[in-house]
């Protein structure tokens, strides 16, 4: 029989997952592409023959995935699998209509051909969209955990936006293992909170190779997953933050879904900034979806170090890129902070942007007058530079997860806010997890 000749639809994370776990060396598939999208950069390149295994020793390309149609047609494409994450229902059969039309079948992978079985426990730590506050919440697990006695890595959803080769396993422990991978900020704002907390982080391509090596210094494995994805590795404890500042996408975005319907735990975060009406819209949604998860309410409380100096100001706020651009949302944490704390104004950041910044809000004209942290890359990086010392303001505040200043050049006075999960009432993460593993 001729092989299937497939194409898979990504954004330089679960594509490659999957086509390492089922694809790589599976005889029955030719995997003809890759398409990219979401990501800034990540199309043009190749998947390395050194990752893609004895079937394609002269690795596989990557395309835009503005180029689908064509390539389905050119290439005589068989199948399509959709691989990558944080977008609503409807997308996702547009797609499907559209690949459908031009001759291939359309399909989703899920858990049962994808997840690694680890060797230790694992627990998992997923959102119903990005900016839930998925990472707080994992950072409280991870603590619960230490203190209960275990030693603990996190493995950290792919961010693969440089060399792959070098990429394939990653470990970090400290602030020069950054700079050792050549961090972008995406990726310094997921491992810089968990190396401050003496946590080791793991991060890569290969995340069979990576979850081998982690289990070799571990007693539990905490999954931390990105962009509203489901989890790598089969979880003994999944845990899934959904956002009442976004009440209703818990059950129209994919995989979203997936996560609520497969959840043991839901932590229902932000609720001492959400209405009330949307706090008990989601616990409602979630509750319909999947009755037998138990429910968490929690807050993510600000904590800025001098909030006087923001009384009065002119101030620019900087959020975490992702969260304003796919994840729609149009405010974060700075910006609760600048009106909390007494900002004149929140200035729009608009006119000032240049280059990649200026095209980012082109894409995501939803995105308004706050400055999205996006740095996928040094030239990106350095566009965000210009444009925050553009900027005709008193104040910067920045509520990114990093310390921004050890990344740019910034020439305006800089407060940070910081957030981190708080539960409200009971049951509490820590009630879950020692009922779970007991103390060690």
């Amino acid at each position: 029989m001729s092989r299937i000749r497939t194409i898979i639809m990504g954004a330089a994370g679960r594509d490659f997952h999957n086509f390492n776990v089922y694809f790589r060396d599976n005889k029955e598939y030719e995997v003809v592409a890759f398409t990219a999208t979401q990501i800034p950069n990540i199309d043009g390149r190749k998947y390395p023959a050194e990752l893609a295994g004895s079937l394609y020793p002269a690795g596989i390309p990557i395309y835009p995935e503005a180029d689908l149609v064509k390539l389905i047609k050119e290439e005589r494409v068989d199948q399509v699998v959709f691989a990558y994450s944080d977008v609503p229902h409807e997308y996702v059969m547009h797609k499907a209509s559209a690949v459908m039309a031009a001759g291939a079948d359309f399909r989703l992978m899920g858990p049962q051909t994808t997840q690694v079985k680890s060797t230790k426990p694992v627990v998992s730590v997923c959102a119903v969209r990005t900016g839930s506050g998925k990472s707080q919440t994992t950072r409280r697990v991870s603590l619960i955990l230490r203190d209960l006695g275990y030693r603990v890595a996190a493995i950290r959803h792919p961010m693969p936006y440089g060399d792959l080769v070098k990429q394939k396993v990653q470990r970090f422990a400290s602030y020069a293992d950054l700079d050792k991978h050549e961090c972008t900020i995406e990726e310094r704002e997921e491992y810089e909170p968990h190396i401050d907390n003496g946590v080791i982080v793991y991060a890569g391509v290969d995340y069979e190779a990576i979850l081998r090596q982690a289990e070799q210094e571990v007693d539990i494995v905490l999954w931390d997953g990105g962009n509203n994805d489901f989890s790598f590795y089969v979880a003994d404890l999944n845990i899934v933050v959904a956002d009442p500042h976004r009440a209703g996408h818990e059950k129209s975005y994919h995989p979203g879904e997936t996560n609520i319907r497969i959840a043991d735990v839901f932590v229902i975060n932000k609720v001492d900034t959400a209405t009330p009406e949307n706090v008990i819209a989601v616990r409602d949604n979630l509750y319909a979806l999947n009755p037998s998860a138990t429910v968490i309410e929690a807050a993510s409380p600000l904590f800025v170090d001098d909030p006087a100096a923001i009384r009065g100001k002119r101030v620019l706020v900087i959020e975490d890129g992702p969260t304003l651009t796919h994840g729609e949302m149009a405010y974060g944490a700075g910006w609760v902070a600048a009106r909390r704390f007494g900002a004149a104004e929140i200035v729009d950041p608009r006119p000032f942007a240049v280059g990649a910044i200026s095209e980012t809000y082109r894409k995501y004209p939803r995105t308004g007058a706050i400055l999205p942290a996006m740095g996928y890359g040094d030239e990106m990086t350095r566009d965000l530079e210009t444009t925050i010392n553009n900027s005709d303001v008193d104040l910067v505040i920045s509520a990114t997860p990093i310390d921004l200043t050890r990344v740019l050049k910034v020439n305006k006075p800089l407060q940070r806010v910081r957030y981190e999960l708080q539960e409200i009432g009971q049951p509490t993460l820590e009630d879950i997890l020692k009922a779970k593993f007991g103390r060690k």
